[in-house]
């Protein structure tokens, strides 16, 4: 039982086979028929004016802060638990990535030590809405706009979750989507940028094209950070899919934390009522001591069968890089590094059997019961 399957059908095989059929897989400038359709499908459904394919959500991030002028003497705060990629584009625009304690209940962004790290050098903030659960906007927008910060959702695993009515990705001033397999809906490898600012929409294009206005005649810096045709056209079929299946994402977690929120030792994840999840995994915590450890537990789970992940068994700042860089070390951050020795995720996918729900609750007690 794997942690995540993408849900792929003979639609998506069709879409890619008419592509194939045109001879048409790429265009130059990244905007062919089939990625503009996707941006423009896209950026409706976030809510937002302008929405910019790229190939990855590390490249959506890279130009997200390549279009906001982000770069050397610059500060950019990002929380602690998070994918490594949030930081890394940082460093590699040349900036320094700060980073922060999160929520002990949302393991988002903790918005006072937000506030906090905030220096003359800092030019922008990346909250990331971990397991696809939305980070506290409001507040960190107030800040933001206070001190005149760039806000850069990093929304990788957050495809259509809400915060307070609003789509995340278009509550900063930038959204960046992944469209990785594992997620919620994929291209294979694939990224989208979103926004409300024509200008960043504009840098954001050229950069993800070696910042060519036309054709051999770069304005700016840039890579090559286009999407294919062909992976727009799965984009398009598997957004039209992404509601009904994040639906069944929904349901399958609250069966799981209708099963497993009474069991001592698990405390299962809790949302504020004003936001609605995309529940990219069902992420628990294990706090039931050394003999019934969360390694101990994804070892058994996956004895029997069921694929269970740590996302992230180590928080950014204790990456040999980071620790490197900035003399970060074990107790710098306590809530992460807490979080990261207790989070195991479970799968809570769409191809889930009611029966395999049942199994997987099934197997989570009777290790608990062995002890």
């Amino acid at each position: 039982m794997r942690i995540n399957q993408p849900v792929i059908g003979e639609e998506e095989v069709e879409e890619v086979s008419k592509v194939l059929r045109t001879g048409m897989l790429t265009a130059w400038h990244g905007s062919g028929e089939k990625v503009s359709e996707f941006e423009r499908r896209f950026a409706s459904y976030v809510g937002v004016e302008y929405a910019v394919a790229v190939n990855s959500g590390t490249a959506a991030l890279h130009t997200a802060l390549a279009a906001c002028g982000i770069g050397h003497g610059d500060e950019v705060i990002v929380p602690a638990m998070t994918f490594v990629a949030t930081a890394n584009v940082v460093l590699i625009q040349g900036a320094k990535p700060v980073f922060v304690e999160v929520d002990p209940e949302t393991l988002c962004m903790d918005v006072e030590k937000f506030q906090n790290a905030i220096t003359e050098n800092t030019k922008a903030v990346i909250p990331v809405h971990v397991y696809g659960s939305p980070a506290e906007m409001d507040a960190i927008m107030d800040i933001a706009t206070d001190r005149g910060l760039i806000v850069i959702e990093d929304a990788a695993q957050a495809h259509g979750a809400t915060y307070k009515g609003r789509k995340v990705g278009s509550i900063g001033h930038i959204g960046c989507f992944s469209f990785f397999a594992s997620k919620n809906m994929t291209t294979g490898e694939g990224g989208m940028i979103t926004t409300n600012d024509a200008e960043y929409a504009r840098r954001c294009r050229l950069f993800r094209t070696h910042g060519q206005e036309e054709a051999h005649m770069s304005v700016m810096p840039g890579l090559n950070y286009r999407m294919t045709e062909f992976e727009a056209a799965i984009g398009l079929v598997q957004l039209s899919k992404l509601e009904r299946l994040n639906a069944i994402r929904a349901r399958n977690a609250e069966i799981l934390t209708g099963s497993l929120k009474n069991i001592p030792g698990i405390v299962t994840p809790t949302f504020p009522p004003y936001v609605k999840p995309s529940h990219y995994v069902y992420t628990i915590r294990v706090k039931a001591g050394p003999k019934r450890s969360r390694d101990a537990l994804q070892k058994y789970l996956e004895e029997n069968g069921i694929e269970a992940a740590v996302y992230w068994p180590n928080p950014v700042h204790l990456h040999p890089l980071y620790m490197g860089l900035y003399g970060y070390q074990r107790g710098s951050l306590p809530v992460a590094e807490e979080a990261s020795d207790e989070v195991l995720s479970l799968p809570v996918h769409p191809k889930l059997s009611d029966e395999d729900l049942r199994y997987i609750v099934e197997k989570i007690k009777e290790f608990f019961s062995e002890f």
